[in-house]
């Protein structure tokens, strides 16, 4: 009867063996199909541009203020600083009453030399007649040959008139050359205002640049390879064109540089301060996913798998890289990220492994 019992025990701790085996067995197996259904990423040293960030103040390529092209007083002003302008509307309107008096002069003057030219011209052709039957001198020929290019002259003259006289009367009429915004407005209606007199400044914000001055040494690097960026606050925008100039600031030893932006608005104002990054060489960096990282708080991590776990490590990064970015601490090459951190951070919280 002891022999039995002992058995029986025996046996009992072989089961209770067995299916902690079996149990544990799964536990990992299930690990493991978890881990390998999170998608990773190998940790690689790829090599990316090595940048100086110079400030820079950002400049409207289309500004002017635009002058009285003619005398008068002012009829209309429509737009009043900050207002948008659209490209050819009327801004600015002046009396019209002696450009009107001035054109219809100009007209009637160019109607008489006109009749005085059909005139000469027939008297030409009558003396001509005359001369070629024998009944006219060739004095009388060439008197009214005379009277007839002086008549042919006057009406030249008498058509500058006529478009001077229109284009003083277009003068009363100012359009915007280009859409922009209104800076500063120096008239008021009711004011006379003389030729040349400033009326209205603007400038648009469609086409801007951003000039830079660089030390001597980083404008040698960046006009052998010229590779730059405008940073703004939401994007890093490569300019059109990068232009160098070629000769130093006498005081500061330092060259301008001009970053022309594509057409558009990003953010920027004429005046403001930005910052622009100009590549001078290469390096080898660590490189991960940007959306990879994890942000809580402060600590800056990343999700690792390993050994079919998956734990959340601290990490100290660098500079962005387009989607990737630089890993300065934490990390070694070759090691596997999590790509989607909220699918690691759930198999992490099941497996009991957050802290970093």
């Amino acid at each position: 009867m002891h022999y039995s019992l002992q058995s029986h025990l025996s046996v009992n701790k072989l089961l209770i063996k067995l299916i902690i085996f079996l149990f544990a067995y799964a536990s990992s197996a299930t690990a493991a199909e978890k881990t390998q259904a999170l998608e990773t990423v190998p940790v690689t040293l790829g090599s990316t541009a090595v940048e100086r960030i110079f400030d820079g103040t950002v400049e409207a390529v289309q500004q002017a203020t635009v002058s009285a092209q003619t005398s008068g007083r002012i009829q209309e002003v429509n737009f009043d600083v900050d207002d948008f302008v659209e490209a050819g509307s009327t801004l600015i309107r002046f009396t019209d009453v002696e450009q009107q008096t001035g054109l219809q002069r100009a007209q009637a003057e160019l109607t008489g030399a006109r009749a005085r030219a059909v005139e000469a011209g027939e008297e030409y052709a009558r003396a001509e007649n005359l001369k070629g039957r024998g009944l006219g001198s060739q004095r009388d020929l060439d008197r009214a040959l005379a009277a007839k290019t002086s008549a042919a002259a006057a009406v030249s003259s008498a058509e500058s008139a006529v478009m001077a006289a229109r284009q003083q009367l277009d003068y009363t009429v100012v359009r915007a050359p280009y859409s922009g915004i209104v800076t500063q407005r120096f008239i008021e209606v009711g004011e006379t205002v003389s030729s040349g007199q400033p009326l209205i400044s603007g400038l648009s914000l469609e086409k801007l640049r951003v000039t830079v001055d660089l030390p001597q040494q980083v404008a040698i690097q960046v006009r052998r390879e010229p590779r730059a960026e405008v940073l703004t606050e939401s994007e890093r925008v490569k300019p059109e064109k990068i232009t160098i100039f070629p000769v130093a600031d006498p005081v500061t030893n330092t060259f301008r540089v001009r970053l022309e932006m594509p057409d558009g608005q990003f953010g920027l104002f004429p005046g403001m301060f930005v910052k622009a990054a100009f590549q001078v060489g290469e390096a080898e960096r660590l490189l991960i996913p940007a959306e990879a990282v994890v942000q809580r708080s402060e600590v800056t991590a990343v999700y690792v798998s390993e050994n079919g776990d998956v734990r959340l490590r601290q990490i100290r990064i660098g500079h962005s890289f387009g989607d990737q970015v630089e890993v300065l601490a934490g990390l070694i090459e070759g090691e596997q990220v999590a790509v989607d951190p909220v699918q690691a951070g759930i198999y992490a919280k099941t497996s009991g492994s957050l802290q970093p």
